[in-house]
């Protein structure tokens, strides 16, 4: 209770004024039948590609908390309700609104800034994708959602909310969103209990969001005199406000001591995404504001980060728990569109030792020279300790990062190599694998049928996940599900959260990638050639978290359980045999010892 108490006091009487999506959509989007996914398209732009996109931005709506009607445009997601209705109650603070993270119901601001920062990151250098799809709207709504729940979670310059609900409530609960168990506890961190990492990455998506939002921002990171465009959703005042937040909790993040994660002064109440460090968000936070700004002293802050925290050559993922790899790309893309930034800190702007940096990256992958990445049999990288609960995430993450590099690229060869390897982790997603899966729900008959979605499941039997009811009561279109496993094979049930569950973070590159393709008149997604009924689950139970290896179903407790079982069984026997010799074991020891 201290703590809750201490965080209370830390909150000002600041009002911060929400705005509503500006752009109304026209023509109004739904997703198209499952069974379109076997059509090719023939319009200009690929019909087909702007589903993807329409399909993606959809599942964020799906995703929605609070009140539903929000926006320029009503809910669109027929079997979604109000829900959530009292969040922040327990601070006296509105923290309605935002989105459920995954497939239950608790909202978590550091995968949120990952989300909103990747989104972001897209659309300002591809943008025109969402023009030419006609889901400009969409986008604005989109983001307008996440960054005005994300502007009430931080309701002062310290203080910023980075839980919503309760992963002991929540987790035992499986049912619609008008049952949602109570109370949905809010937890925050603040001077008395800093959170580095969860200040900083919440600073870069505002930095990169307030961007996005600036009238005719200029952003260009290639050689070209036509560069990929941002989309038409300038607004001067909510850039304003997104960099005013952003600036705020960069200062409470580089100034707050101790430094340290946000796991580290909340403990196990927010363990579900507690990251490994802070220093990769502290970086690409100054990075992010440097070029929101134009200021060099943040972009020398950045600079300093990342020499005296080491970050160069790592081989890392990029997700929310690891920002590295867009550290390098963002880097690069400043030497590009931005060099007056290092000059006017004392450094050079050197476009060459960036290239450097980011194909070192690169190359080890497609060379095959990491040691815990690899290509599965089918073709999807996979990275051991990354990839084990959700195997696309990594896969579609760097897809985003090849091809928004591929343009800096220091030779062609270089470049056409980058784009071919993303291209081929794109096509595994869309139904290029050996189970013909297509892992985007609703694009196509052999789509998954059961992410692991309680609101969409329509079941309320939680013991009885996978057949309760037998067919999922919604589609959850535009969902990317968690994915195979590494020998290639899926498992489309409800209860095998590692393969089937969906979450914002999982989603966040799929957007980038569809507006990227239509920009390229890129031809129809791979999955118009897979035929349908040809994805069938394989036999037996996986081997993942949700179903331990050889263990039958039982849960990793319950194999604890049996090995201690097992060792104090054999520790009794040899006691028990002990005894029985002891009188020879006693004569034999005093042998050895006159010895």
């Amino acid at each position: 209770m201290l703590l809750r108490v201490l965080a209370f006091s830390a909150i000002t009487s600041t009002t911060f004024t929400l705005t509503s999506a500006q752009l109304t959509p026209s023509p109004t989007y739904s997703p198209p039948p499952a069974a379109s996914g076997t059509q090719a398209s023939t319009a200009s732009p690929n019909a087909q590609w702007s589903n993807v996109l329409g399909n993606s931005l959809w599942f964020y709506d799906a995703q929605r908390s609070g009140h539903l009607d929000g926006g320029t445009y009503p809910n669109r997601v027929d079997w979604r309700n109000d829900s959530a209705l009292e969040d922040g109650s327990d601070f006296n603070l509105d923290l309605t609104g935002g989105w459920y993270d995954a497939g239950d119901y608790i909202k978590a601001t550091f995968p949120l800034s990952f989300t909103l920062f990747a989104l972001s990151w897209g659309a300002l250098t591809h943008g025109g994708g969402y023009d030419l799809a006609q889901q400009t709207a969409y986008l604005d709504g989109t983001l307008r959602w996440g960054y005005d729940w994300l502007i009430k979670a931080h309701p002062s310059d310290d203080t910023l909310f980075v839980q919503v609900g309760s992963s002991d409530i929540d987790n035992a609960y499986w049912g619609g969103d008008e049952d949602i168990p109570t109370p949905r506890p809010a937890y925050p961190v603040n001077s008395s209990h800093p959170g580095t990492d969860a200040w900083s990455s919440a600073a870069a998506a505002f930095a990169i969001g307030s961007m996005l939002y600036t009238p005719s921002i200029s952003y260009n990171t290639t050689s070209s005199s036509s560069p990929p465009t941002s989309p038409s959703i300038g607004n001067s005042t909510y850039a304003s406000s997104l960099l005013s937040h952003a600036k705020a909790l960069y200062a409470t993040a580089n100034n707050t001591s101790p430094q340290q994660t946000y796991y580290e002064s909340l403990g196990e109440s927010v363990a579900a995404y507690a990251s490994s460090n802070w220093q990769d968000d502290l970086t690409l936070s100054a990075l992010s504001l440097a070029i929101a700004t134009n200021d060099s002293a943040y972009y020398a802050d950045a600079y300093n980060y990342y020499t005296s925290y080491a970050l160069s050559g790592m081989r890392q993922v990029w997700n929310w728990d690891s920002a590295i790899p867009a550290i390098y790309v963002l880097f690069a893309e400043i030497a590009t569109a931005r060099p007056g930034l290092a000059e006017g800190a004392g450094l050079s702007s050197n476009l060459t030792g960036w290239q450097k940096e980011a194909e070192n990256y690169f190359d080890g992958i497609v060379d095959g020279s990491w040691k815990r990445g690899y290509l599965t049999r089918g073709g999807l990288w996979y990275v051991d300790g990354d990839s084990d609960e959700a195997s696309l995430n990594p896969a579609m993450a760097l897809a985003m990062l090849m091809f928004k590099y591929a343009p800096l690229a220091s030779s062609d060869d270089k470049r056409e190599s980058y784009i071919k390897f993303g291209q081929s982790q794109l096509d595994y997603l869309m139904g290029k694998n050996p189970m013909n899966a297509v892992y985007l729900v609703g694009s196509h008959p052999n789509s998954p049928q059961n992410p692991h979605s309680a609101p969409a499941s329509g079941g309320n039997d939680i013991l009885h996940i996978r057949t309760s009811p037998p067919t999922e009561a919604h589609v959850l279109y535009g969902a990317m599900v968690g994915g195979p496993l590494s020998d290639d094979r899926f498992w489309d049930w409800r209860d095998d959260w590692v393969q089937s569950e969906v979450a914002l973070d999982y989603n966040a590159m799929i957007p980038t990638l569809a507006a990227m393709q239509l920009l390229n008149n890129t031809a129809d997604p791979y999955y118009v050639n897979v035929q349908a009924g040809t994805y069938s689950a394989p036999s037996g139970d996986p081997c993942d978290a949700a179903f331990p290896c050889g263990g039958g179903g039982l849960s990793a407790g319950a194999k604890a359980g049996i090995a201690i079982g097992v060792i104090f069984g054999v520790l009794l026997l040899v006691a028990a045999v002990c005894f029985w010799k002891r009188r020879t074991l006693s004569a034999w020891w005093r042998k050895g010892y006159r010895r």
